[in-house]
């Protein structure tokens, strides 16, 4: 009988090894992905600054108060699938300069050889 407690408790503990390992590379990539969207948006805000520096028209700040406005009265279930399919698109951008930059560096790799 002590036997049988015994496997039971060390599957327990793989068990929640296995989890609590999981978790830890699932914080880790989530870590990733915050870090590269605040440079994404430190970068938006620095360009938008630079971009309506003494030139924010009335017409602009109406659309930006809009969307705020907008952003602000969503129900939580559309503010997360607003935020899928941004992600969704973000995803699928990252992944287009991926493949430029591999055709660019395979067209260098190859020039090189010649």
């Amino acid at each position: 009988m002590q036997e049988k407690k015994d496997n039971i408790f060390k599957k327990a503990g793989r068990g929640l090894k296995k989890a609590f390992s999981d978790m830890k590379e699932s914080a880790k990539a989530q870590h990733e992905v915050d870090k590269a969207n605040f440079a994404a948006a430190k970068a938006e805000a620095k360009a938008n600054f630079e971009e309506n520096r003494g030139t924010n028209t009335f017409r602009k700040a109406k659309e930006q108060a809009k969307q705020s406005w907008d952003d602000a009265h969503m129900t939580p279930a559309e503010r997360t699938a607003k935020i899928r399919e941004e992600q969704a698109k973000q995803i699928e951008e990252a992944n287009e300069r991926i493949k430029a930059a591999n055709e660019r560096y395979e067209a260098a790799k190859v020039t090189k050889k010649k």
